[in-house]
């Protein structure tokens, strides 16, 4: 029997050859398969098949190996999640123009013209804070949560870099505000709703579920 002769590599040189770990279907990072078979514990006891309830303290199912995949999330989870997001976003807007409106209206109700004036300016306040909170919830969530909003708790999904990156304020900005709101407002009304449209129905025929403004930022939303 001769022995192989040595190539000069060792396992740890950076140049010899190695394999690429396997990677989710999605292009995320983590799926990482068993390296050998996990038996059920009927099978550590054993038995060759499953045992009758009560033998040998047993009588549940076999345990599942657990792949490591990510799953996608569902467009009626994305479409769940919006819909809640958008709720509290219109509460606590709400909420804003009752303070604002309060604040600047001791005013008018004494009949006074500067009491008037002064409650268009708490309006006009009041409508600017609202569009700064609506613009900064979802990026100042998720940089807290790592890619979750409300809405996205509520349903038990995430936005995921398919790098599997964090999700950092200044990423969730441009995904949400530049991306989302802006790019995508401009276009829709240039188009008259058409590319805002497109972007929330992508999910349904896309084989990854990615909206449009995934594919800007290259991101995917899977289930938490």
């Amino acid at each position: 029997m001769t022995e192989r002769p040595n190539d000069g590599m060792t396992s740890g040189d950076p140049l010899a050859p190695s394999e690429e770990p396997p990677r989710h279907e999605s292009g995320l990072p983590g799926f990482e398969p068993p390296s050998q078979p996990v038996s059920a514990p009927w099978q550590d006891s054993g038995y060759t098949s499953p045992p009758p309830p009560g033998a040998g303290g047993y009588g549940g199912s076999p345990a599942v190996a657990s792949s490591g995949r990510y799953a996608l999330a569902g467009w009626w989870e994305r479409v769940g999640a919006a819909l809640i997001d958008g709720i509290i976003i219109t509460i606590g807007a709400l909420l804003i123009l009752l303070i604002f409106g309060g604040i600047f209206s001791a005013g008018f109700f004494a009949g006074n013209d500067t009491g008037t004036g002064a409650v268009i300016v708490g309006l006009f306040l009041g409508v600017i804070s609202v569009s700064i909170v609506a613009l900064l919830y979802a990026p100042l969530m998720m940089s807290r949560t790592n890619g979750k909003t409300l809405g996205r708790m509520a349903v038990g999904i995430r936005v995921m870099r398919a790098d599997g990156g964090q999700i950092t304020f200044s990423f969730a900005l441009v995904r949400e505000v530049l991306i989302k709101s802006l790019l995508f407002g401009i276009l829709g009304s240039i188009t008259a709703g058409i590319a805002s449209l497109l972007d929330v129905l992508w999910p349904l025929w896309d084989d990854e579920n990615r909206a449009l403004h995934d594919f800007i930022v290259n991101t995917r939303v899977v289930k938490d």
